[in-house]
């Protein structure tokens, strides 16, 4: 069976959310905001084909990703497609080893570490207690004490002053990394996912306002019966401890109901992954570069 690509689109949001609830340990990269919001970027594209739906991005160069569906009901010895694709990324660890298993000695794994994604316990990052947290929770407080702040869930109609908070912190951080092509990708995507929030269901977030004005918000997805998917996460970091608020308050409004928050990956960037780990992740939810032959 050849696969018929096709660009992502929000029409077919519904088909894919039910090839998503049957894919068992599913990663951060393919929660549907995140393949809308980077569809752009990475030319991203997806074929239905019987119960999997198949991810390809485009640019900067071809790469499949894995297949979404019910992975351990699949009979992948019968699938015509893997052949086609041949090389993978961003495979979560569960598939790896299916597929190590339903084609021994033709797969080749290898770890794709800038990609795992980064998993929290919900009760520790809202409670912050004990020594690991001990300099989060003092900022946090510190936040709490200097400014006048109001946290709100983030609704359609907030999305504007959302944007426009977006707006200042790109250009802020512009002017720092000299006009970043990361940043700039990271910006359009933020801004696609945002302007397209009242047809994204799928969606949730949170804003804090100092002094009557949004200066942190947050946007997230469910990912799972148990586990919340961050996808962006912005602060004005002229306010002390902006960052630690929105991060535990918008767990403790919107997040009481998930066992864990997943916080996606660090792409190798040592800063990013020196914060991440800051935080006490209770797992990685580790992906695989495979090749079938």
């Amino acid at each position: 069976m050849d696969l018929a690509f096709e660009p992502i689109s929000l029409e077919r949001r519904a088909d894919y959310a039910r090839a998503l609830e049957t894919s068992p340990g599913i990663t951060s990269d393919y929660a549907f905001a995140n393949i809308w919001g980077w569809a752009g970027h990475y030319g991203l594209e997806w074929a239905f084909a019987k119960d999997l739906v198949w991810i390809r991005q485009t640019r900067p160069k071809t790469a499949y990703w894995a297949p979404v569906g019910p992975w351990d009901r699949y009979a992948w010895a019968q699938c015509s497609c893997l052949a086609q694709v041949g090389h993978l990324t961003r495979v979560p660890e569960a598939l790896a080893r299916i597929w190590k298993q339903a084609f021994a000695g033709r797969v080749n794994v290898t770890a794709a570490r800038d990609h795992w994604d980064y998993v929290y316990a919900v009760p520790e990052l809202i409670a912050l207690s004990g020594e690991t947290y001990h300099k989060k929770r003092e900022l946090l407080e510190r936040f709490k004490a200097s400014y006048l702040w109001q946290y709100s869930c983030m609704t359609p109609d907030c999305v504007e002053e959302v944007l426009e908070m977006q707006a200042e912190w790109y250009r802020w951080r512009e002017e720092e990394n000299e006009h970043s092509p990361a940043l700039q990708a990271e910006n359009e995507a933020i801004t696609r996912v945002l302007q397209h929030m009242d047809r994204l269901p799928c969606l949730m977030g949170g804003t804090v306002r100092v002094d009557g004005r949004i200066k942190a918000y947050t946007v997230a997805e469910c990912l799972s019966r148990d586990t919340l998917v961050i996808h962006f996460e912005k602060a004005d970091t002229r306010f002390a401890g902006a960052y630690q608020a929105i991060n535990q308050m918008f767990l403790e409004h919107a997040g009481k109901d998930f066992a864990f928050v997943n916080r996606e990956q660090d792409l190798g960037e040592e800063g990013l992954r020196k914060a991440k780990l800051s935080y006490n992740p209770v797992r990685f939810e580790k992906k695989y570069d495979v090749a079938v032959g």
